[in-house]
């Protein structure tokens, strides 16, 4: 399960994120959220790190300060 949604998250990032960025819609935090989810993804495997992933993007707001926010 880990590989299958890796790779979709890389798969996002190689098609969809990339036109994003072109259209100036940037992620307002370091790592971006796909990055991170992919990490937590290896880091704590499918059902936490989708969680994890999941909580991140919530919190992607207009009202979150952004910046610099590694996984934990």
């Amino acid at each position: 399960m880990k590989k299958i949604l890796i790779g979709l998250i890389n798969w996002y990032q190689k098609h969809i994120s990339v036109w994003l960025t072109s259209k100036n819609i940037n992620c307002k935090y370091y790592p971006t959220c796909s990055e991170y989810t992919k990490q937590a993804i290896e880091k704590y495997g499918a059902v936490k790190g989708c969680i994890k992933g999941i909580w991140r993007i919530i919190r992607c707001n207009p009202f979150s300060k952004g910046g610099y926010d590694p996984l934990k």
